[in-house]
């Protein structure tokens, strides 16, 4: 077996007793509640741990990036007070360091090409169990190796206990695609590492992702955070936001609305944040009030379609 992938980056790792959170989200829109509900949980529970937050955009998806999202997001973070404790770092320019976890994949036999395309497997309902392409790609994607039996067990710090049979339930997944683009689990898993990511809090939609990255930090000899998935916030049909009408961009010119809805969608107490005026108040108050045993499983309450706290006027 080959070295560990080792951090490159010049940030300095976190210790062993501190904490270390992010927030990563993708440039394929602007951000709505789903995401500011991910950004503020994520924000609040590294504070009240004492550590720190960091930002990091995560932007290998070109095909489905969207002009300008990524500074649009930033932007919003700014006028929501959600500072970064570090420079945001873009996956775009980590080529280098995710080819470096590929070659150790490969070099150690757990990483394999594979021809296949979606249609090939519709018959095992996309689930990678071992190659009948029924052709030869010029540039074929990469999986990694799932052996069978291999269940990853773990407890989630909101969702309690999960355990997912990765070889049944999800197959040999992808690392790097046909297309050229690296896949998310590897350049989460890698980046989570190279910055010294303690713990993972993120909206439940990843969490069946959870037990893929475990594996996959197992197989580099990477260390696993300690994970935490916030509750999602559906419209009111039950649909992630991402994927539906209710996914109006929030509205950073009037950030205290969406800041306390996101605060009550977390089980939050809103009396603690009835006298802020000014985000800078708001904040220090939901720090101090802040609250975790209070946050919900499950999913949030929908936005209200027509509610224009969530919604950048025309």
């Amino acid at each position: 077996m080959g070295p560990a992938v080792l951090p490159t980056s010049s940030a300095p790792a976190a210790s062993s007793a501190g904490y270390r959170g992010r927030f990563a989200p993708s440039p394929t829109g602007d951000l709505h509640a789903g995401s500011l509900l991910a950004a503020f949980g994520s924000w609040l529970l590294a504070h009240a741990a004492g550590g720190e937050w960091w930002v990091r955009i995560e932007d290998v998806d070109g095909p489905r990036e969207v002009a300008g999202a990524a500074d649009r997001q930033l932007a919003a973070l700014a006028a929501f007070g959600l500072a970064s404790d570090a420079p945001v770092v873009r996956q775009s320019g980590r080529d280098v360091i995710y080819q470096r976890a590929l070659d150790q994949l490969l070099a150690d036999g757990r990483a394999f090409t594979c021809h296949c395309s979606r249609t090939d497997l519709v018959a095992t309902g996309g689930i990678h169990r071992h190659c009948v392409a029924s052709a030869t790609r010029p540039d074929p994607a990469i999986r990694l190796r799932v052996d069978e039996g291999t269940r990853i067990d773990f407890i989630d710090g909101i969702q309690g206990p999960q355990s997912q049979d990765v070889a049944i339930e999800v197959g040999d997944f992808v690392l790097k695609r046909a297309d050229g683009c690296w896949a998310y689990q590897l350049a989460v898993v890698v980046d989570d590492a190279d910055q010294g990511i303690t713990d993972v809090v993120r909206g439940a939609d990843l969490l069946d992702s959870t037990p893929r990255q475990i594996l996959l930090q197992r197989a580099l000899r990477l260390p696993t955070p300690r994970y935490a998935h916030l509750p999602l916030v559906l419209d009111p049909e039950g649909r992630k936001l991402s994927k539906s009408d209710a996914a109006q961009p929030v509205n950073p010119g009037d950030p205290l609305p969406a800041l306390r809805r996101a605060w009550a969608a977390l089980g939050q107490a809103a009396h603690a944040l009835a006298g802020a005026t000014r985000v800078a108040d708001l904040l220090v108050a939901a720090r101090t009030s802040f609250q975790p045993d209070r946050i919900p499983r499950g999913v949030a309450p929908p936005p209200a379609l027509h509610n224009r706290d969530f919604t950048i006027p025309d």
